[in-house]
């Protein structure tokens, strides 16, 4: 038994990079949605409030869902026509204002805009680990043949972002890969940036007065994300935004994960563990049956185990190959834990 002393013990963590959608794959160019979630025909219907994206026709596996917000309840239908403006888009409004600035009373600004209205892009929990990258979001939305490229400010701003409640916050902007077009946040008219990333809590909030300067259109127009503002109506606005992304083709963003290792050297010297106890090396009355395994021993070593100080297994390591082992011979384990 070889009790582990500081200097042979060692924690490293590292970040793992990869693409966040389903099966490692760098870029969604199709857009999947079910005709069982996506209903809208009931204020209190999942679909009401969100609409998830799949990664194909088949499976279930959703990759985000995308949601309209609107802090006066406009643009969908009320939970109770004696309390206007309660209605999903309302909940929708104040969650995330909630999740951002800690209560439900600030509003979101945009380069000092403030709209009613928010469009809002949720990476699902399962896929970005631990947190999205910042730089790698690439977004197109499209209505007819204007395509407008959104990305997030992270290398055009380097250590510039904010701090919310939800971790850092970053613009969102015309670009690609973290890098700005263009030297001003502000759209024209006076509509504020296009909208914020939080890459720590994987969501993206859109300000839709600054989406529709580009990508406007008549209503009927199902890429044009210019919202429906009726009250107590199902204008499904998410739909829009939705379609913008089908016609945009083209969905980038990157995960992180921390993995962290333990590593453990078992440093075994010359005059350690040259026998063995396998009982198939003994007689019935303890003899060893290879009389040279007395003065010139000769094993292999081919398993290591890790105990706690109550002398309880807790791991097992299997070399790779045995590894030789005599008074003359010294060796030097090195075993690594992921976690």
């Amino acid at each position: 038994m070889i009790t582990f002393q500081d200097d042979d013990k060692l924690q490293e963590t590292t970040k793992v990079t990869t693409s966040t959608w389903t099966n490692n794959v760098n870029k969604l160019t199709t857009v999947f949605t079910s005709s069982v979630q996506a209903i809208f025909t009931s204020p209190t219907s999942s679909g009401a409030f969100f609409i998830d994206v799949h990664n194909d026709a088949t499976t279930s596996s959703i990759q985000y869902s995308v949601a309209y917000g609107h802090k006066l309840g406009s643009g969908s239908l009320q939970f109770n026509s004696a309390a206007p403006g309660y209605s999903p888009t309302s909940v929708i409004y104040n969650q995330y204002r909630q999740l951002v600035y800690g209560d439900s009373t600030t509003n979101f600004s945009f380069d000092g805009f403030v709209p009613d209205d928010i469009y809002v892009i949720n990476i699902n929990r399962a896929r970005y680990k631990h947190n999205l990258k910042a730089s790698t979001l690439n977004l197109k939305l499209q209505s007819s043949s204007i395509i407008l490229n959104l990305t997030d400010d992270s290398i055009t701003t380097t250590g510039s972002e904010k701090l919310q409640n939800v971790g850092r916050e970053f613009n969102l902007v015309s670009g690609s890969s973290g890098v700005r077009s263009g030297s001003v946040l502000t759209q024209t008219p006076n509509s504020g940036s296009f909208g914020l990333y939080y890459p720590d809590s994987g969501f993206i909030i859109i300000n839709p007065a600054a989406v529709k300067q580009h990508l406007s259109g008549s209503i009927t127009d199902p890429g044009a994300l210019t919202p429906v503002t009726s009250s107590n109506n199902a204008d499904n606005n998410h739909q829009k935004l939705i379609h913008a992304i089908s016609s945009g083709s083209s969905f980038t963003i990157d995960s992180e994960e921390k993995v962290s290792a333990g590593y453990y050297f078992a440093r075994i010297k010359n005059l350690e563990f040259n026998y063995t106890t396998n009982p198939t090396f003994r007689d019935n009355d303890g003899n060893l049956l290879y009389s040279d395994m007395e003065s010139n021993p000769k094993v292999y070593i081919t398993t290591v185990g890790l105990y706690d100080d109550s002398n309880n297994l807790l791991a097992v390591a299997k070399l790779s190959q045995p590894i030789a082992k005599e008074f003359s011979k010294e060796a030097l384990i090195r075993i690594k834990l992921d976690y």
